[in-house]
């Protein structure tokens, strides 16, 4: 159902938009609409159905523009989208209207070597950039655990982190421009391949992580950097929670390095990878594992680095270091780490996946008050997430179908996310809010910023045609 103040899709639209985009690239039979409707986020946890009214699958700018351009003419809503790999509910179609799929723009447009930057469409998957970097002996840093298939379009829209960033930032880190198409179909550039620019407004990471509320990116220009000689991965079991956390700031204030990674899987995290992929890892048993990635150039030095913090994880309580020093090895560690969302999905028939981030040195506390609240809800709890940044994913966790699950749910995440704010930390460190955390957002932002947001949507979208209904709704305007 479309809200009052948008204009639904009809049958002329529908055939305007042929026009625009050609016939095989709209679509408008019920089970395509569907299928191009959620992300990542189950549909049991919306209160009712949301349902795009057609689907556009763009090829080039010209096309966005012009279907941006007909959709604000005629006051009809657009939601981008991705791979559909989002956890926040970002590529929902709040308000019906046409979805924007980018599975169309997937070219690699450059790889300059000169300015080590490459040039890409959004619907192109993230490991392909990173493997045709990796192809000139060059790094790109985006590691998201989806990125076998999410669009960097998608990372870009949320800000995407990852497993890299600890040492190299979040995906806004590796933007250094942005071609982008306003509301009004408007096409223009922000950034370029300069490393810096003090003129004007930073539009293009105003862009990066508004969740495709402000603009529709068509193009990416991405840093590159040099691949380094040599990686090595540690997978470290430690007796119980508290000794992994509480050693993870070691790794950096005492050990005087910086890993690419240090990622957290507690004990119900590491069975559940093991069964889903349907293999052994070492110490299954253990409270739970940090993984702890070392890179460089400089083979002594690497080693070094490794019996030092290897050294270091001993002494502060670790059960023992495993090294994952070839390729074999430390695709079976990084497999487990990456299928957890995966593996929660296929064996819990409901579930929150949660994208907390705090203080690093307020970890312990957040991890302690989550294990409370599920006691007090009687539900399971299986945690994870990039400790060294100190994002945290909390999964929250229904073994059988329960009739009261929206309301604990509720209850629960009421009292998470307060808590989480008392703390000084956030809502979400890459999933973004989309739909999922839009009602939460006063809990962690003063009136003062959530005006200054609703000043900056209606600034870049005054008929508020793209991607409506996410993250805040702007009073008096039919959401």
């Amino acid at each position: 159902m479309t809200p009052a103040n948008y204009s639904p899709v009809t049958e002329r639209t529908v055939l305007d938009l042929t026009a625009i985009v050609g016939k095989s690239n709209v679509a408008v039979d019920m089970e395509k609409r569907i299928a191009y409707s959620y992300d990542e986020v189950p549909r049991f946890s919306w209160d009712r159905e949301y349902i795009a009214e057609a689907v556009v699958f763009p090829e080039t700018t010209e096309h966005v523009s012009a279907v941006l351009k007909y959709a604000d003419r005629h006051r009809i809503p657009v939601t981008p989208r991705g791979a559909g790999t989002g956890l926040s509910g970002g590529a929902v179609p709040f308000a019906g209207g046409i979805v924007l799929s980018f599975e169309k723009m997937r070219r690699i447009l450059e790889l300059d070597k000169k300015n080590l930057t490459i040039t890409v469409e959004p619907g192109v998957v993230t490991a392909e950039i990173t493997k045709a970097a990796r192809q000139e002996g060059l790094l790109y840093a985006g590691d998201p655990c989806s990125g076998d298939a999410s669009f960097i379009g998608g990372n870009v829209a949320e800000n995407a982190g990852g497993n890299k960033v600890v040492k190299y930032g979040t995906t806004g880190n590796s933007v250094l421009a942005l071609e982008a198409v306003l509301p009004d179909g408007t096409v223009t550039w922000f950034g370029g391949k300069r490393r810096k620019d003090a003129t004007g407004y930073d539009f293009a990471h105003l862009i990066v992580g508004s969740e495709g509320t402000l603009a529709v990116v068509t193009k990416i220009i991405l840093k590159l950097l040099p691949l380094p000689g040599k990686v090595v991965d540690l997978l470290v079991p430690f007796p119980d929670v508290a000794s992994a956390i509480d050693f993870a700031p070691r790794i950096q204030s005492e050990g005087k390095v910086i890993p690419s990674s240090i990622e957290f899987m507690d004990g119900k995290s590491i069975r559940l990878a093991e069964r889903f992929l349907n293999t052994a890892l070492p110490y299954d048993d253990a409270g739970a594992h940090l993984v702890i990635q070392l890179e460089g150039n400089d083979p002594n030095v690497l080693a070094d680095d490794m019996e030092r913090i290897g050294d270091l994880c001993l002494a502060h309580g670790a059960l023992e270091v495993f090294v994952a020093d070839n390729k074999t090895t430390s695709d079976k560690l990084w497999k487990a780490r990456k299928c957890l969302a995966e593996a929660i999905m296929a064996f819990y028939p409901k579930y929150s996946l949660e994208d907390l981030v705090v203080p690093t040195s307020e970890i312990p506390k957040l991890m302690t008050e989550t294990t409370r609240l599920c006691e007090k809800y009687s539900i399971e709890e299986a945690n994870f997430g990039h400790v060294g940044d100190g994002n945290m994913h909390v999964n929250l966790l229904f073994p059988e179908e329960r009739p009261d699950w929206h309301h604990i749910i509720d209850a629960l995440l009421d009292e998470l996310y307060d808590f989480t704010a008392s703390i000084g930390g956030t809502l979400s460190g890459e999933h973004g809010i989309g739909l999922k955390r839009q009602k939460y957002m006063c809990r962690v932002m003063d009136d003062a910023q959530m005006e200054l947001i609703r000043r900056v949507k209606l600034a870049f979208d005054p008929n508020e045609i793209l991607n409506p209904g996410k993250m805040i709704s702007c009073p008096g305007r039919g959401e």
